[in-house]
């Protein structure tokens, strides 16, 4: 038996090479879930709806998107960097949504997941663009959750940090002991959550177990989003 049951649903999932993608895939599709695996980068006006329509009829849009953090002082941050980070995790989500609603909405039911950051609850230093990004993808995910709930679509958003992924913590980096004392100083779990352990909480949210969830932001990153 998988440990949830997606065995139904159609999910596509976006820069399935990146970030989260590779274990998003590997446990999704342990739960049963057909998976369709688009690697494109979404910057481009149309690319949003080019993915959406080759990938046909879905369930669940999971939008996994990233980009390597720039750890830029506040004051040297420039137009180039700014744009860059909102037009690859942050403009493409109205896109995605306007593409795949006329599908969910005639079906009267669809899920919306946005693989967003942790780094939007708490203040860090030298990450104020990339922070400012993945802010406004949970508040998007708040605000159209809340607008689409009546119409039977799911919008909610994971918000993880000090999450196993080779984006943001490569082996090398955890390797390192400097960093492994880092983890005991400022994750009161201790340890990096694992891909699995938020790749299955990801899949209870594509299923319809979580039915009762609405535009909500989901803190995964081991209490350190909430000491």
């Amino acid at each position: 038996m998988p440990p949830i049951d997606l065995s139904r649903l159609r999910i596509l999932l976006t820069q399935a090479d990146q970030f989260m993608g590779p274990a998003l895939q590997a446990t999704l599709s342990e739960c049963g879930a057909e998976i369709v695996a688009d690697t494109r980068a979404l910057d481009a006006p149309a690319a949003a709806a080019a993915a959406v329509a080759a990938a046909g009829d879905i369930d669940v849009l999971l939008a996994n998107l990233a980009v390597p953090a720039p750890s830029t002082p506040a004051a040297e941050v420039s137009e180039a960097e700014w744009r860059h980070v909102f037009a690859h995790m942050v403009d493409p989500l109205p896109r995605l949504l306007k593409a795949v609603l006329p599908q969910m909405q005639a079906r009267g039911r669809g899920r919306f997941l946005v693989m967003g950051s942790a780094s939007a609850l708490r203040g860090m230093k030298r990450t104020s663009s990339y922070s400012a990004a993945r802010g406004a993808q949970l508040a998007w995910a708040q605000a159209v959750g809340v607008e689409l709930a009546p119409l039977g679509i799911r919008i909610n958003a994971i918000a993880q940090n000090f999450v196993d992924n080779p984006t943001y913590f490569p082996a090398e980096l955890q390797a390192k002991p400097a960093f492994q004392e880092r983890l005991k100083r400022e994750v009161p779990l201790g340890r990096l959550v694992s891909a699995r352990e938020d790749a299955l909480f990801a899949a209870y949210l594509c299923s319809d177990a979580a039915e009762c969830f609405v535009g909500q932001v989901f803190p995964v990153s081991g209490g350190w989003a909430t000491r």
